[in-house]
This record gives C-alpha cells, structure tokens and sequence, in this order.
C-alpha cells in the first residue's frame, strides 16, 4: 500500500523560493564581509515575518553578464558565503543579480536602479551594508528611496572584530625543539 502524503525530508539546506505573491525582504550582498551581517538582518527579519529572502547579488561591471543570471558560478560564489548564516532559519530564498552600471555616474544612479529592482520583486524591506560600492552603501540608498520613493532601507552594521586567538593547548613558541630561549648561557 503507498501513502498518499509523502513526508518532506527537512534538511538544513535553504531552499529556493518561488517569486509568486509574497513580499520579500531584499539584502544587498557586495561580495565583502559586512556581507554576512547584511544576510543575517535580513534573513532573521524574513523570518519573522514569514516570507522569503531576496538576495540581491552586486557584480561590477567588469564581469560579463553571464546568460545564467542568479546561477553563473560568481553570483554563487557570493551567494556561497552567506547560506551558512542562512540555512539553520529554514526560510526560501530569491537570488537576483545587480550589474553595476559602468562608469562614473551619479552617485544615486545605482541606487535608483537598485530600489527598481527591489521593486519589482515587491520587497518592502531592504538591508544594506553601510560601507559599500560606490552609491550602494546603506545612506545613498536611504536618500534614493527619500527621493523615488522605494523600499525602507534598513543598514547593517559591520560584524565586530575579534582578534585571533591561540587555542589554549597551544605551546609558546619559546618552548619549542631548538628554540634559542632554552639554551642562554650565563
């Protein structure tokens, strides 16, 4: 006899989401290490709210555009780095890509065209770094969406630094084999 509901196997994995009605909350990854702050804010307010993740990978404008979008090995690389943050919330995500637009333009040209994109996924919510490339920092687009009218843009604060540490079996590098401190002679 076979069942007639089979029981989905709950791994630890992020799933894709499907783009349907929902209203996701976006997160600018700018492939630097802010970015992991910037997924957890974000993946930790969808959550909440029970909606999935937009995750809005920037690539500069040097890479070519690849006809893969969202799955072509650099945005995965980006994407990569944060899943590990991502995962353990069991929350879909949508992954995105944003090409910088080449040159020196305006300093809200990027940002308008990111809010756009956020748009058009009906993000309400978006969370940036507050470093990051030139006009996609956290304040450029809080001022783009003042001025167009957007999504809230929430800024994500760099992850504290902590400074390494030796683990406690460790030896001292003075007790080593052949290590001068031993051998002084008086």
């Amino acid at each position: 006899m076979t069942r007639l509901l089979s029981h989905l196997a709950h791994h630890r994995v992020p799933r894709l989401a499907r783009a349907g009605l929902c209203q996701p909350v976006a997160g600018v990854l700018t492939d630097r290490m802010d970015d992991v702050a910037v997924a957890e804010g974000a993946a930790r307010m969808a959550a909440d709210r029970r909606v999935p993740l937009l995750l809005i990978a920037v690539m500069p404008p040097h890479i070519a555009r690849s006809p893969l979008g969202a799955a072509s090995p650099s945005v995965r690389a980006v994407l990569a780095r944060v899943m590990p943050k991502v995962g353990p919330l069991h929350i879909g995500y949508i992954p995105e890509v944003f090409h910088l637009p080449p040159g020196n333009g305006s300093r809200l040209a990027a940002a308008k065209e990111l809010l756009a994109l956020a748009t058009r996924h009906r993000a309400p919510d978006l969370v940036a770094a507050r470093r990051g490339p030139h006009g996609l920092d956290a304040f450029t687009l809080i001022e783009a969406a003042a001025l167009r009218g957007g999504p809230f843009v929430h800024a994500a604060a760099p992850a504290a630094w902590t400074p390494l540490r030796r683990p406690p079996s460790a030896t001292p590098a003075g007790d080593l084999p052949g290590s001068r401190r031993g051998n002084v002679s008086r």
